[in-house]
Formats: C-alpha cells, sequence, structure tokens
C-alpha cells in the first residue's frame, strides 16, 4: 500500500518538478543578459531588489526590437554590413556562417527541416528508429553516389541535441503520420512514451512529400 502511495506521488510531483528545473534554468540563464548594463543601471541597483524574469524580458525585447529592425529597408541594410564585416574574420566566418545557415534553415516559413518524421533502420537492418528530414546533401554528394539522397537526423536519447547525421535514399526509409513533438518524446522518454499508434505510410519516393526540392 505504501508503494502504491509511494508512486502516485512521484507521478504528481516528478513532472511537476522537472518541469520547474528547466524553467529555472532558462530564467536564470536569461537572467546573465542583464550583465551587458552599466552597473549604474543594473535593476538590482536602481530597485535595491533582485526581480528573477526581468533577464528574459530584456531578451525578449531585443529580440523584438532586432525583428522590427531587420524588417525595414535601414536595418536590413545595416545587418547587411555587419554580416558582411563578421564573414571576413577568418575564424568567425565559419562558424557565423554555418550556425547562421542553419537557423535560416530551420526558421524558415517555407523550410521543411524537421517537419518530418520516419522511420530508418539504424543502427542496424531489423533495429528502427524515428529520424528527421532535414534537406538534401547537395549535387556532389548525389553526383558521388550515383543517386538522389535525403539527409536525416537521428538524435539520441535522452539528449536529442546530440546525434547522427545519415544521408540515405528516399526507399530506405518510411514517413510517419506522427508530429515532431510526438517523435521528440519518444527519444526523451528513452521509449517509454509512444506516439499514437498510426498507420506508416509507403516507403518514399524521389516524387513523395518531404523530400526537399
Amino acid at each position: 500500500m505504501l508503494r502504491k502511495y509511494l508512486i502516485a506521488g512521484l507521478l504528481i510531483w516528478l513532472p511537476l518538478a522537472i518541469t520547474l528545473w528547466v524553467l529555472d534554468f532558462i530564467v536564470t540563464t536569461m537572467d546573465r543578459t542583464l550583465m551587458v548594463l552599466p552597473a549604474s543601471l543594473h535593476p538590482d541597483q536602481v530597485l535595491g531588489v533582485h526581480i528573477p524574469g526581468l533577464g528574459l524580458v530584456m531578451s525578449v525585447i531585443i529580440l523584438l526590437v532586432t525583428g522590427a529592425l531587420a524588417a525595414n529597408i535601414i536595418g536590413a541594410r545595416m545587418f547587411y554590413w555587419w554580416e558582411s564585416v563578421l564573414v571576413k574574420i577568418p575564424i568567425v566566418r565559419p562558424i557565423y556562417s554555418s550556425v547562421k545557415q542553419v537557423s535560416d534553415t530551420l526558421f524558415a516559413s517555407k523550410g521543411q527541416s524537421f517537419r518530418k518524421v520516419v522511420l530508418i533502420e539504424f543502427p542496424n537492418r531489423g533495429q528502427w528508429t524515428f529520424g528527421f528530414i532535414v534537406g538534401a546533401p547537395g549535387p556532389a554528394i548525389e553526383h558521388a553516389t550515383a543517386g538522389d539522397l535525403i539527409t536525416v537526423y537521428v538524435p539520441t536519447a535522452p539528449n536529442p541535441t546530440s546525434g547522427y547525421v545519415l544521408m540515405v535514399r528516399p526507399s530506405e526509409v518510411k514517413e510517419l503520420d506522427i508530429t515532431v513533438d510526438d517523435a521528440l518524446k519518444f527519444h526523451l522518454s528513452m521509449g517509454v512514451v509512444a506516439p499514437a499508434p498510426r498507420a506508416p505510410r509507403s516507403a518514399l519516393t524521389t516524387e513523395g512529400p518531404g523530400i526537399p526540392g
């Protein structure tokens, strides 16, 4: 009986505790943006008390202001000039260019990266896992392999920020009618939280949906 009550209590408090821990980590990290302000303008000094979350509010305001500036002609020219300076710095250029290309691809409104979930045999034949279509490897790779390929990202569990990037033929994966969130939950839970059972679609073809153009 005590074991039953203990498990019931864990089921209630564990998700809440982890959620609060993640939120605390985000707020604490974003509060560090206040360090860019001069000491005389720091809210802790002005108000005489520390208010958690001000850094998060400041970060959101900075993002909104930056986006508003980039949306007009003058701001766009300023950011274009700033990027032209960054790409001329030897060490900064490859890092900035790579990160910008990835962010542009992920957040583009018409992009297909991480919007399609597929079932792929990995790491061995007969062993299946979820992957995400992130694009195509490009003409150079396709020419070397004499065929169309797609790039699939297979995350590791329980940390989906690390994983494997595979270049495979479309016929080697099966597109699934499940959401990206459900697939990520599967990896994060180490397979405990399974997505709703839905019939997989037929194997992808070069003309099928989800294959980047």
